[in-house]
């Protein structure tokens, strides 16, 4: 009962915010202008994360999560929320957005927010001893960039975050976890809310002011709901959120090819394809929601399946990434000097 008053009181409050923060984005100018790699005509407000946030804050108070690292999540995630209303407001270098990701990312990492082991088949556990620290570091950082790098169309990452929290939060009630329930239901009450305002046409970007903060608060949720999950621990959580990170790992693995900066932008990110493909905005987020819905399903499966079932499941999901990437790859120039190193790496001859 109170996880239900929890998630319509995250969602109220978000949704009532949201046009609050839209009026005082537009009166300190922390707006979003159109160029050639954006695909809104007008100036857009940003910082709509502030809504989030707030909203996020009400559900613990509701909630009250009695854990040693909540105090760490809550400094680290307003780390974030205040690199990015300054990059909103003033649009900070790729430099300074990383410092205050990982000053976030060391806070949670104090607290005791650590990737110690992996859990493997038939009962063998990996112990990563001085490596877990920055393995840590790595997916805090990672899927904190992954989340703002899809948060290109109208209500594109609220709606995606929403699914993954979703599936953490499913997740979490079948393992009896309070206190990633807290965390999940709270910060998809406050999604959902702003996702009403995000939707397309969208009234009100999240900015990186929200695509941070989901990226990072996903990343820690995700780290602590599923360490201890029987097999492939650090599976699930990749599963969960599969839809970012390839399309993540695709963009660097482009960025290298064609020599670029990694921080430097393009428009072969995967809505970018689909859009190519000739299907609408809507369409576009609609399809990736459904890829996403679809991750976040077959996690939930792969979760409580036995061994051999899971094992299948990964090998359907691997070949369904694959796939994907070879028919949206096609959609953009940009794409295919990616499926040509692709497919030169699968086609190496084998030694004798």
């Amino acid at each position: 009962m109170t996880t239900a008053l929890a998630l319509v009181t995250c969602f109220l409050l978000s949704l009532f915010l949201t046009p609050l923060v839209k009026k005082l984005a537009f009166r300190i100018g922390a707006t979003d202008q159109p160029n050639h790699r954006k695909v809104h005509k007008g100036s857009m407000a940003r910082l709509g994360g502030l809504s989030i946030y707030v909203a996020f804050l009400a559900g613990l108070f509701i909630l009250q999560p009695h854990n040693a690292y909540m105090p760490y999540i809550v400094a680290g995630g307003t780390i974030i929320i205040i690199t990015g209303f300054l990059d909103d407001m003033f649009e900070l270098s790729a430099k300074w957005k990383l410092l205050g990701q990982i000053a976030a990312a060391v806070i949670v990492l104090i607290g005791g927010v650590e990737v110690q082991f992996i859990n493997l088949p038939f009962d063998a556990r990996l112990e990563l001893g001085w490596l877990s620290i920055p393995i840590t570091l790595l997916w805090i950082i990672g899927i904190t960039n992954a989340i703002n790098l899809i948060d290109g169309l109208d209500g594109l990452a609220a709606g995606v975050s929403s699914i993954v929290l979703a599936t953490i939060s499913v997740l979490a009630i079948i393992q009896n976890d309070i206190f990633i329930v807290a965390l999940g239901i709270a910060l998809l009450g406050g999604t959902l809310g702003f996702l009403v305002h995000n939707f397309n046409p969208a009234k009100i970007f999240m900015g990186d002011t929200g695509a941070l903060f989901l990226g990072f608060m996903i990343a820690v949720i995700a780290l602590l709901g599923f360490k201890n999950v029987t097999i492939f621990s650090l599976v699930v959580p990749v599963i969960i959120l599969a839809v970012p990170i390839s399309d993540t790992i695709f963009a660097i693995i482009r960025r290298m090819v064609n020599k670029q900066p990694l921080s430097a932008p393009d428009k072969s990110h995967l809505h970018h394809c689909l859009l190519r493909l000739g299907y609408s905005h809507r369409q576009t987020v609609l399809i990736i929601y459904a890829l996403s819905a679809f991750f976040g399903v077959s996690a939930v499966i792969f979760t409580i399946s036995t061994l051999w079932v899971s094992l299948v499941i990964m090998m359907f999901l691997l070949i369904g990434v694959e796939l994907m990437a070879e028919r949206i790859g096609l959609a953009g120039n940009r794409y295919r000097p990616v499926l040509n190193l692709m497919n030169k790496l699968s086609n190496t001859p084998k030694r004798s």
